[in-house]
Order: structure tokens, then C-alpha cells, then sequence
């Protein structure tokens, strides 16, 4: 059985490396869909079902983009970026992509590796030494925690994997991480260089010893001061020069620039039975937040960019050529093999049929997840309500971009998941 996944997995990986991107990429030109194995007609159930949330008051807007054998199958925008202006939503609308920013900054971490600057098994220490020793809270069996010393130190591997026992702040040491203002994924509105807060974040216990659990956290932000540390840059700039502008990703910022600020879609919070309404413009997790107005000095590699479906479609269709695009090599395949690749599930309990690599999670079992897609398919999504998927089996990328928090109140990403697969027909 073993084996015969190794092969699946293989064979998997050399339609992967197939998957080319057409050279007028930029300018994303659609291609009928029949000649990518689509039904037109059934392609038109996404256009009813994602305006219809919008004429129900459900969604403001979302941009949608299909791209199959290196071609774009579908690529449109709904509703609106600003209701309050009756500003309509387009596709190059941008967006708050939160957790998508992670899959960028593993990336990083990789070429990092790959420059034979750092080992992903190095401990974190050596490039932030405040991690040497770290502590973790453990419950007592009457009751509250006691705070013990982490049984070893975490490294770069654990955070790849959100195994480094490192929360978002909201477990069992709660209070702590809340005295400590350490809560949530939003960094934007700090005024201070992303590597002091991880410098302090290092003295607060942890949900658990690295290499136990499964912990969704700052794993990823702690990732991008080691990539600040190991290159000697500070992380936007890294981005930009590394990944960004070789793969033409000219909309993609930690803070936008005061010319683009009016193609940011605006945030909404829903409520089922009531209005839509936009969230305030600062404050909370739930703001619009201050990626146009604020320090602008923080930057989080775990939550922080703000981007475009074309964009942040180059960075996927990169990885999905095994490291290269239109002639730019950032990583090599083997790389993009070990990244896609599942590193937890053998001794961490995830989710049935699915596993975690090194900035992804990846399908082990279609059968177990329960879900249309393919065995091999690595995916992630956003705070704010996108998601994207690579599904190499059917050489297809999916992209959504919403803004909505805390969360939707119409099951948008499954059932965009049922309609693009129920519309493949080859």
C-alpha cells in the first residue's frame, strides 16, 4: 500500500512539473473553457450562486480565478469592493490575504536553505537566541497549568509545520499572551520592527513542547525574522527582491502604497438575517486595519501582505512548475517536492485524510477528507475569508479572495470547492 502511494505521489509530481504557464501570463487572457476540459454551462453555476450571495446582502464581493494546464478557465469578480461608494469589485481588486502570506514566507525560508544560509533542522536560537530556552504551559490535574521548560528547542522545521507548540495566544496561558498584547494575527498596527515582538514572545509559555502537537500560531512570523536574521534584509525587502519581482508580483505589499489604496476591497461582517456591515477602520482584528495609514514598520510574515488573485496566481503556479516561472527559477523541484510534501501526520493527529508540509496542507486521502479534489492537492487560505488550492492531478490552480470577519455566513469556500469539480467534464 505504501508503495503504491509512493507511486501515485510520483507520477503526481511529474504532471506537476508539466504544468507550464502560457507566456502572455500577465495578461491572464481567458481560454475557452472546453479546451481545458470544462463545461461552460456548468462553469455558469459559480456566476449564479456567487451573485446571488451578493444580491442577498450574504457577501459584499469576491474575485474568483481558475487556471487549468497553465490557462485560465475563469477569472471573475462579484458584487463590490465598497458598497458605501457602489465602487464595483474587479479583478484586480486587492486584497488582505492574512495566512496566505505564510506559504510566501516558507518559501523564503527555502531559498534561504537552498543559499546553504541555514538548515530548516537548525533551532531557532541561532538566528534569535531568546528561543534557546522556551517554556510551555501544561495543564495540572487540579486544575489551571503549571509552566515547565520545553523538553528540547524548537527549529525551523517545527515552525514550518506549525509544530513548534507556538499559539496565536488564545490557549491555555491565555492571560499571559493577553498581558503581554500577543493575541490574534494582526501585526499591522505595531509600531516597532516585527523582530522586537518576537523577541518578547520568546519569554511566554507555549501551548506545547515542540514537536508534540499540531499548534496554529506565529509560527510563520517567527519564520520571517529568521529570514530577516539569516539574510541580512529586512523581510519586505527579501520578498520583493527574491520572489516578488522576479515573478512579476508588482501588486503584492505589506503596506500599499497611497496610490493603490483605492483598489483595496473594503471588510464587511456579516450577520445571518441582518445587513451587511463594514467593519470599523481600526481597532480589532475585525477593522479594516492600517495597511494604508499605520507604522507601517511591522512586518508580519505569518498574516501580513496584501495582494491580488493575479499576483498571488504567479507565486502558485511557480511552486506548481516545481520552482519555476516564465524563465525564473526560485527554487529548485526538489525543493517544491519536500515542501508539498506531508511531514506530520505519521505522529500528529491533523485531520482525516490530510496532512501538513512545509507551508501547505496536503491531501494523504480523498476518501477520508470527505471532499471533491485529488490526492497530492496542497492548499491554504486567509483570516479574511480567501482560500486557494493546487490540485496536480488535475493540473488546475483555484484562487478566492474575499474580505469578510470573522467569518462567512454562506458556506462560499465548499461550495466553490463542489462547483469547479462538478464542472470538469474531460
Amino acid at each position: 500500500m505504501k508503495k503504491s502511494f509512493i507511486s501515485l505521489f510520483v507520477a503526481l509530481r511529474v504532471v506537476l512539473l508539466l504544468f507550464t504557464v502560457s507566456s502572455n501570463a500577465q495578461e491572464l487572457q481567458a481560454t475557452k473553457p472546453e479546451e481545458l476540459g470544462f463545461s461552460s454551462e456548468r462553469l455558469g453555476r459559480l456566476d449564479k450562486t456567487f451573485s446571488t450571495y451578493v444580491t442577498e446582502d450574504k457577501m459584499a464581493g469576491s474575485v474568483i480565478l481558475i487556471v487549468r494546464k497553465g490557462k485560465v478557465a475563469y477569472y471573475k469578480a462579484f458584487g463590490y469592493r465598497d458598497k458605501e461608494s457602489n465602487s464595483k469589485m474587479e479583478v484586480g481588486s486587492m486584497f488582505r490575504i492574512a495566512s496566505q502570506t505564510k506559504a510566501i514566507v516558507s518559501t523564503a525560508i527555502m531559498i534561504l536553505q537552498e543559499e546553504g544560509r541555514l538548515l530548516i533542522q537548525d533551532p531557532v536560537s541561532r538566528f534569535i537566541p531568546e528561543y534557546k530556552e522556551t517554556t510551555v504551559a501544561q495543564p495540572k490535574p487540579t486544575g489551571g497549568y503549571e509552566v515547565v521548560k520545553a523538553e528540547r528547542q524548537m527549529t525551523i522545521r517545527d515552525l514550518l509545520t506549525h509544530t513548534a507548540g507556538v499559539p496565536y495566544g488564545e490557549g491555555i496561558a491565555a492571560e499571559e499572551w493577553k498581558k503581554a498584547g500577543m493575541q490574534g494575527w494582526y501585526f499591522a498596527h505595531r509600531n516597532e520592527p516585527v523582530g522586537e515582538t518576537i523577541k518578547r514572545m520568546a519569554a511566554l509559555p507555549m501551548d506545547a513542547h515542540p514537536g508534540d502537537k499540531y499548534v496554529y500560531g506565529y509560527a510563520t512570523d517567527i519564520l520571517g525574522v529568521i529570514v530577516e536574521r539569516a539574510s541580512g534584509m529586512t523581510l519586505d525587502e527579501f520578498l520583493k527582491v527574491k520572489i516578488f519581482q522576479p515573478l512579476s508580483m508588482n501588486d503584492t505589499h505589506f503596506f500599499l502604497p497611497k496610490e493603490k489604496a483605492g483598489r483595496l476591497a473594503k471588510v464587511y461582517l456579516p450577520h445571518d438575517g441582518q445587513p451587511l456591515v463594514a467593519a470599523p477602520a481600526k481597532g480589532t482584528m475585525d477593522s479594516q486595519g492600517e495597511y494604508v495609514d499605520g507604522p507601517r514598520k511591522s512586518f508580519s510574515g505569518g498574516a501580513g501582505l496584501v495582494s491580488t488573485a493575479k499576483d498571488y496566481y504567479f507565486f502558485l503556479q511557480m511552486i506548481a512548475n516545481g520552482g519555476e516561472l516564465n524563465g525564473k527559477r526560485i527554487l529548485s523541484s526538489r525543493t517544491v517536492d519536500l515542501m508539498t510534501a506531508d511531514h506530520i501526520s505519521k505522529d500528529i493527529t491533523y485531520e482525516p485524510g490530510v496532512g501538513f508540509g512545509l507551508g501547505f496542507e496536503v491531501v494523504l486521502d480523498q476518501g477520508q477528507r470527505g471532499k471533491p479534489g485529488s490526492v497530492g492537492e496542497f492548499r491554504w487560505g486567509g483570516a479574511y475569508g480567501s482560500t486557494y488550492w493546487v490540485d496536480p492531478g488535475e493540473e488546475m490552480i483555484v484562487l478566492y479572495f474575499t474580505q469578510v470577519r470573522p467569518e462567512s455566513i454562506v458556506p462560499d469556500q465548499d461550495m466553490l470547492r463542489v462547483l469547479v469539480y462538478q464542472a470538469l467534464v474531460d
